[in-house]
């Protein structure tokens, strides 16, 4: 096995065992890796999210999968995906055991509510990012501005707002 697969791995599965609060929150941790080794320019990675985000599944997940698949294909998109998804399947299985017990703790929902503002943190910090990156040039500006007036204004389905922006995104880069 390779050291980027076992590399790709480790990092996912630390994402998956810091990532309180679901794949918005994981974001800025997804970025820190792919800084800290290397694997991919920020414009990638914002393009990775926005690609993740529009495919059905978890955001996390998609977004390991992709990274990994970017990195080193298949076999990086596996290592990734099962490395980010290991802590939850892991603490899934001990919940359900324990699930009875804990589930009207007071230290239970003491840990939920020291956790929620962690969580509102990251996912700001993910959403700051993104939308630095994504709205900095004067074209991205005006895709974003109207998606927000088409969203605001008018009863269009967001899937097909999505479909216009990413369509005239292609248009205007291509």
């Amino acid at each position: 096995m390779s050291i980027l697969l076992i590399n790709l791995y480790l990092s996912f599965l630390k994402i998956g065992f810091f990532g309180f609060g679901g794949g918005y929150a994981m974001i800025s941790l997804i970025q820190e890796e792919l800084i800290n080794h290397g694997w991919l320019a920020l414009e990638d990675f914002v393009n990775i999210i926005a690609i993740a985000e529009m495919t059905p599944g978890p955001i996390a997940i998609n977004s390991g999968t992709f990274v990994g698949f970017k990195v080193s294909t298949l076999l990086g998109s596996l290592a990734a995906t099962i490395g980010v998804i290991t802590p939850s399947f892991i603490l899934v299985l001990i919940l359900a055991y324990f699930f009875k017990k804990i589930k009207d703790s007071d230290y239970v929902n003491s840990i939920l509510l020291f956790l929620r503002p962690a969580v509102i943190g990251l996912i700001t910090a993910a959403a700051f990012t993104i939308g630095k990156t994504s709205v900095i040039d004067l074209t991205g500006f005006i895709i974003t501005s109207a998606v927000i007036f088409l969203m605001l204004k008018t009863s269009i389905h967001p899937i097909l707002v999505i479909v216009l922006a990413g369509l005239s995104g292609m248009i205007i880069y291509a």
